[in-house]
């Protein structure tokens, strides 16, 4: 048996010098593509003796599109569950039907887009930590995939990009823990994959600043927005000879888990130790004390990510093709039961 590459939608696009949509419709009989460019396709086909597949089919439009969110292992079951909730929604509204593909933590670009090509999708949605995989963002631009990122680091040419400003939200946090009387304030960082991880971590230390506050290294704990990762970074905080008064998690679950550790150290919250996280999920107001937390849109920026998405698919139907666009959504600090002055005695 021959182990030779059978030829792909992109290698015909190739040699026609076409987009992969031109080489759909013209395999699918679409009407809106011109005699000479419909002859180039037709030539390319039965040069490279290409047979049409679903994933010709799939890019070829009509009311069944499928589009694809992925996502990694590391992303957890809350965070993704709200991006579910947003783009089954938005999805349906653009007659879309939304599928979830797990990228394997260790895959090659290659066998990320050989996953795409099998799950027959027009256009995919990534969320962090994968919005900042320039290789895989680099390869579906090149193939023409329409593709929206989620939370990325930076913007990127040919790329739409849904975000907040997590640097700004973390100030904003860090800084309302400044105001209450809080001078040793922790934070648990999240997911070093996670570019904002990193930004949140750069907020605390931006407000710390502006206040002429000292950062104590020993005060900024590894996580990595798991549940578990929370219980061991606030474990080590709440150990220290000089803990924390109030602790900054950069998420909710982490979060909730440095109150189950104040809690197993019969500290009280928020009396003795201040906790607060991000994200504002479901849990934050489902656990005791209810969370000071801040409430990023989840389920709003996947919303807004099926939208952009759906908008670039119909864009390439209409051969008029969009700009790639910025959504910038608001987020905002919600005080709830986990935030306190500092006892007197914790003041300095």
């Amino acid at each position: 048996m021959s182990n030779q590459k059978l030829p792909t939608i992109r290698d015909v696009a190739a040699r026609a010098g076409v987009s992969v949509m031109t080489v759909s419709r013209v395999v699918n009989k679409q009407s809106w593509v011109s005699p000479a460019t419909r002859a180039k396709v037709e030539k390319a086909i039965e040069e490279l003796n290409y047979a049409p597949n679903a994933t010709a089919r799939a890019l070829a439009g009509g009311d069944d599109r499928r589009v694809a969110l992925l996502y990694r292992s590391s992303t957890t079951s809350a965070y993704l569950g709200e991006l579910l909730l947003g783009g089954l929604d938005e999805a349906a509204r653009h007659h879309l039907h939304l599928v979830v593909e797990q990228c394997e933590m260790g895959a090659s670009v290659e066998e990320v887009m050989a996953q795409i090509a099998q799950a027959r999708v027009s256009g995919v949605i990534m969320p962090p930590p994968l919005c900042d995989w320039d290789e895989l963002i680099e390869e579906l631009t090149r193939q023409g995939i329409p593709a929206v990122a989620i939370a990325p680091d930076q913007g990127r040419a040919g790329l739409s990009v849904v975000a907040i400003d997590d640097r700004q939200a973390a100030s904003d946090m860090t800084g309302h823990l400044i105001e209450l009387g809080h001078r040793r304030i922790g934070f648990i960082q999240g997911n070093p994959q996670h570019r904002s991880s990193a930004r949140r971590l750069e907020g605390y230390r931006q407000a710390m600043a502006a206040h002429g506050l000292p950062v104590d290294d020993d005060h900024i704990v590894e996580g990595d927005f798991s549940y578990r990762s929370g219980l061991e970074a606030a474990d080590r905080l709440l150990a220290l000879p000089a803990p924390p008064t109030a602790i900054f998690a950069c998420n909710d679950d982490m979060a909730a888990a440095a109150i189950t550790i104040a809690h197993q150290r019969q500290i009280n919250v928020p009396a003795e130790l201040t906790v607060c996280g991000f994200d504002d999920t479901p849990l934050a107001a489902a656990i005791w004390p209810t969370l000071t937390t801040i409430r990023q849109p989840i389920r709003d920026m996947s919303r807004a990510a099926m939208t952009l998405l759906a908008g670039t698919i119909r864009s390439q139907s209409d051969e008029a093709p969009e700009e790639p666009r910025l959504a910038k959504l608001d987020c905002r600090l919600i005080r709830r039961q986990s935030d306190a002055v500092p006892p007197l005695h914790q003041r300095r």
